[in-house]
């Protein structure tokens, strides 16, 4: 009887070399990643959220932008010249969770910064069809309503400088000031957020 025969007869060796085999590509796939710098260095200029960037990107989190909107562009021709340059892991090693994805309802994000003003993203917000009529997206009216208190901003850069993300003592000292008064809307740390998309990477058109 051939080897592979008795393998292929016995569930318990054949359970041991699928293990093996999955184990060993999935090694040979992930160990180089570790090794590979730009995988782990940021980009040239690369700064942390600030504290209203951070809590607008909770908000853009919460209320599930990230499920219909990736910021994830491919390196096809076809992504590159409707979205931009494509997406490099430099630019995601703060964010945590990453959002990168792969389904679009609506637009990749990734380089929406600076490509529309500031009172078009607010009057998207509040109702997407008043500036794209065939719009499926539904309206945020809340978001103008709502106050940021940035009461935990400060607790969350320290989480996140203990994954690596270099808050330095300063800025976790001075996370609560901007929401001071009640000054900040949603809208205003979600608009803030998405401005800042993809705003050091050199747009390719």
């Amino acid at each position: 009887m051939k080897n592979h025969d008795i393998v292929e007869k016995n569930i318990g060796w054949m359970i041991l070399f699928i293990i093996i085999a999955i184990s060993f590509g999935g090694l040979v796939e992930i160990i180089p990643q570790f090794y590979t710098k730009a995988n782990y260095t940021p980009l040239p200029g690369m700064k942390p959220l600030s504290a209203v960037e951070l809590e607008g990107r909770d908000i853009y989190i919460r209320e599930g932008c990230h499920v219909c909107h990736t910021q994830m562009v491919r390196p096809l021709r076809a992504e590159v010249e409707r979205y931009g340059h494509y997406s490099m892991a430099q630019e995601s090693v703060y964010e945590h969770p990453f959002l990168w994805g792969s389904k679009r309802t609506g637009p990749d994000l990734a380089r929406v910064g600076g490509r529309y003003s500031d009172e078009w993203q607010r009057a998207h917000l509040y109702n997407p069809r008043s500036v794209v009529p065939e719009s499926i997206m539904p309206a945020y009216p809340w978001l103008f309503d709502n106050v940021v208190t940035g009461e935990y901003a400060a607790r969350k850069m320290e989480a996140l400088r203990l994954v690596g993300v270099p808050y330095t003592d300063e800025d976790i000292a001075n996370a609560s000031k901007p929401f001071a008064g009640g000054k900040v809307k949603e809208i205003d740390a979600l608009v803030a957020y998405l401005q800042q998309l993809g705003t050091l990477v050199t747009q390719k058109r």
